[in-house]
């Protein structure tokens, strides 16, 4: 494995590797400095590294914050899907995260840099080379990541590259939280080699990959409160669910493509319920059908006028089984409109990976479209 100048400290205190940088913020890897919230794990030297194996948890810094600066660390892939990473800036349930697909080396989504928003990390918004990059990863030997963050911009490397491989702007505004390691799932994953240091914060080439936004969506929509999915399977009573919710909060367009309802209301918060309305007004100066193209995540029930009109999944892997559910204007409904006010409403319910609502009118003609 290649090394680079640094003090690497393992996870018994021992000093293995010293050239003294003074810049340099070294953590000790042990249960006084780390929390760990695992199924199991395991302190020892794995393939020459004095290394932590973590299965099925968290490796969390204690009494330490982190805003700007550089995260490294080596971590020993496994050719099996995990999604073993880093997050950063935590606060609450908001973070930064980057992390490593290993089961998808080589193709175009094989790492992802995403946020975490109120629990949710919606890549099926956040997604294409704008937020990941291929990358053959090796089965037989350590990665080395490194991560430089500077305000509300990102980037990474692996395997000591001199450029970057991937360059974004941060999600969150720029705040200092905490930093951990997770994602090894059942499978378990190790890590060594973790390196802190909050002056080295100098980002170079910066060229994040810009993303050609959808012309004409529907700017935003107004979100109900949250109920429980069921509630939606008899459609005798949905006028009753619909007149039981309260309102009052707006999302916007992200992205150039959809509305990320998690901006606004948090999934797991121990009170029941995976679904909201999010509402538009129509207002058509007669009486005609309009074709209205639309995206969601996890699944919908789309209700024009009180009335239900389509229902739809796009989950994770609900079509086949490379089938990632993110989101795009695929899929459409003509809605047949009454000259005046019409409502329609969208019931997103939603799972993991983006909780997400879009869409546009083709032909925009003769109606005002505007939330309540």
């Amino acid at each position: 494995m290649k090394t680079k100048a640094a003090i690497f400290i393992n996870l018994l205190g021992t000093v293995f590797f010293v050239q003294t940088i003074s810049s340099q913020k070294i953590i000790p890897l042990d249960t006084l400095h780390w929390k760990i919230e695992a199924k199991a794990y395991v302190l020892e030297t794995y393939k020459g590294q004095p290394s932590i194996y973590l299965q099925a948890g968290s490796l969390i810094l204690k009494d330490e914050s982190f805003l700007n600066g550089t995260i490294e660390y080596d971590i020993y892939l496994k050719e099996a899907q995990a999604f073993p990473g880093v997050y950063f800036r935590i606060n609450d349930a908001d973070a930064e995260h980057f992390y490593i697909r290993p089961h998808q080396s080589g193709n175009p989504d094989a790492n992802q840099a995403a946020p975490l928003i109120k629990g949710i990390s919606p890549w099926q918004l956040y997604f294409g080379p704008k937020y990941s990059f291929p990358y053959h990863y090796k089965y037989d030997d350590w990665t080395h990541v490194k991560l430089v963050v500077n305000n509300d911009r990102a980037q990474v490397y692996l395997d000591y590259s001199e450029e970057p491989h991937l360059s974004w702007n941060l999600f969150h505004e720029a705040k200092e939280g905490e930093i951990s390691f997770s994602g090894g799932n059942a499978q378990g994953m190790y890590i060594a080699n973790i390196v802190v240091d909050k002056e080295k914060d100098v980002i170079k080439n910066f060229e994040p990959i810009e993303r050609k936004p959808i012309t004409g969506l529907v700017q935003s929509w107004e979100i109900s409160d949250k109920f429980e999915e069921k509630l939606l399977v008899d459609h005798t009573k949905l006028r009753s669910v619909t007149e039981s919710r309260t309102w009052g909060k707006k999302v916007t367009i992200e992205e150039g493509t959809a509305a990320n309802i998690s901006r606004q209301v948090r999934l797991r918060d121990g009170k029941p319920g995976n679904t909201v309305f999010a509402r538009i007004i129509i207002n058509s100066d007669k009486p005609q059908t309009k074709l209205f193209e639309f995206g969601y995540s996890d699944r919908v029930v789309a209700i024009l006028n009180e009335e239900p009109i389509y229902k739809g999944t796009n989950r994770w892997r609900s079509r086949d089984y490379r089938y990632l559910g993110t989101v795009g204007l695929f899929d459409a409904i003509y809605l047949d409109l009454k000259k005046g006010k019409n409502t329609l409403l969208m019931a997103v319910s939603e799972d993991f990976g983006g909780w997400l609502v879009t869409g546009k009118f083709e032909d925009p003609s003769g109606i005002k479209i505007k939330t309540k």
